[in-house]
C-alpha cells in the first residue's frame, strides 16, 4: 500500500518503472487512457512500457490499480499549467480512466477508434458530441462502476492529502493540446459530490420539477422484483447513481417532474434525496 496515510489499503499496488521525486499534490488530474478496453491492457502498458507514468488506473469494471505513490512525481500531464504554475506533474496526482477516447463514424452505426477497433454505437451507448474543449466526435460513456469507484477514490484522496485544491480533467490544464476526459464525463457532478460544490445538473432538475405536498400521494413503493432500483443524483441514466433501493421499500416522494419524456420522482432513502424512474414504483399514499 503506497497511498499517504494508508487510506485505501484495498487498492493493489503494482510499481511503475518511472517514479520521480517527492511532491506535494495540489491537484487531482483525470485522464482517458484512449486505448483498448481489455482489463489490464492499459495498466500494463502504463506500468511497464510507456514513456509516461500515472498514479492510478481505473478499469471499466471499477477495479483500481495504483502504480505510483501519491507523494511521488509521475509523468502523466505533459506540457501543462494551473493558475499560472507550469509543470503540473510536479504538484498533481494522475488518474487514468479506461476509455477509448475520440472516435469517428461514417455511418452512425459503428464508431471507430484511432487504433482501428470498431464498436456498435447503440450497444455501447456511444454518443456524438461537440464542445469548444473537445471538438466534434463520437464518445463512449463511462460505466457506473467507474464513476462509483472514482468518486470513492477522489474522496479518500481529498480527505487524506490536505494540500489538494481541486479536481480537473487533462484538457483543463493542457487546453488545445488534450481533450480528455471526454465530453460525457460528469465532471460537475463529480466535483460537487467530492468537493461539495454546486452541481448544475441537480439544479436543473430542481428547476424542472415541482414539490409534492404531504398527503395522500406522497409515498411510493419501489417495484423491482428480485432486484433493486438505482437512485440517481439527477433524473438521467448517466453515471450518477447515489445508491440502490431494494424492491418493496416504501419511500417518501418530495418532488416530481418529466425529463426527456419520462416521469421521475425525487425520493428520500437512507437520509439521502435522489431521483428514481416513476414507472418502477407503485404509489401507496400516506394512508396506505
Amino acid at each position: 500500500m503506497q497511498l499517504q496515510n494508508h487510506l485505501i489499503a484495498k487498492i493493489p499496488f503494482q510499481q511503475a518503472t518511472r517514479i520521480g521525486r517527492e511532491i506535494k499534490p495540489r491537484l487531482l488530474v483525470l485522464h482517458d487512457t484512449a486505448g483498448r478496453l481489455d482489463k489490464g491492457n492499459s495498466a500494463d502498458f502504463l506500468r511497464n512500457h510507456a514513456k509516461v507514468s500515472v498514479h492510478f488506473v481505473l478499469e471499466r469494471d471499477g477495479f483500481i490499480e495504483q502504480q505510483v505513490p501519491t507523494n511521488r512525481h509521475a509523468s502523466h500531464a505533459g506540457r501543462s499549467s494551473y493558475k499560472g504554475a507550469s509543470g503540473v506533474n510536479g504538484f498533481s496526482v494522475g488518474i487514468e480512466i479506461v476509455n477509448p477516447g475520440l472516435m469517428t463514424s461514417l455511418d452512425g452505426v459503428t464508431a471507430t477508434t484511432w487504433f482501428g477497433q470498431n464498436f456498435d454505437i447503440i450497444d455501447h451507448g456511444i454518443q456524438y458530441a461537440e464542445t469548444p474543449h473537445h471538438g466534434a466526435g463520437w464518445w463512449m460513456p463511462y460505466t457506473e462502476q467507474q464513476i462509483t469507484s472514482l468518486t470513492e477514490l477522489l474522496r479518500c484522496l481529498c480527505s487524506g492529502i490536505s494540500t489538494i485544491e481541486d479536481i480537473v480533467p487533462h484538457w483543463f490544464i493542457s487546453p488545445g493540446r488534450k481533450i480528455d476526459t471526454n465530453p460525457l464525463f460528469p465532471l460537475d457532478s463529480i466535483r460537487a459530490l467530492v468537493l461539495g460544490r454546486d452541481d448544475p445538473e441537480a439544479d436543473k432538475a430542481e428547476e424542472g420539477s415541482k414539490p409534492v405536498p404531504s398527503g395522500r400521494d406522497d409515498l411510493a413503493m419501489i417495484h423491482a422484483p428480485g432486484d433493486s432500483l438505482n437512485m440517481r443524483r439527477w433524473p438521467s441514466f448517466a453515471p450518477n447513481v447515489l445508491q440502490s433501493i431494494p424492491h418493496g421499500t416504501v419511500v417518501p416522494i418530495v418532488r416530481a417532474g418529466v425529463f426527456e419524456g419520462r416521469d421521475w420522482i425525487k425520493v428520500v432513502y437512507g437520509g439521502i434525496e435522489g431521483w428514481v424512474v416513476k414507472s418502477h414504483t407503485k404509489q401507496t399514499g400516506a394512508s396506505a
